[in-house]
């Protein structure tokens, strides 16, 4: 495999099929020693939500008027 002027190689379809990559998916580039890894970013999005609900509010509420000031701010 010959790596392309812009640095870009292309996964060869029988590792896309194994690990279900497709256009768009997310992959982690990694350095192990002298070798690069590639692993699929698999996110299971109802555990992540789950594990982020369980903490407790994370998202501070603001009042409207505070918001209204600081878009007139910032828009002049």
């Amino acid at each position: 495999m010959k790596v392309g002027p812009k640095g870009q190689v292309v996964i060869p379809k029988a590792l896309r099929k194994a690990l279900k990559i497709h256009p768009g998916s997310k992959v982690i580039f990694r350095l192990e020693g002298d070798r690069v890894v590639l692993q699929k970013l698999d996110i299971d999005a109802v555990s992540l939500f789950e594990r982020i609900a369980k903490k407790g509010p994370s998202i501070k509420q603001i009042s409207t008027h505070l918001y209204e000031e600081e878009l007139e701010e910032r828009v002049g």
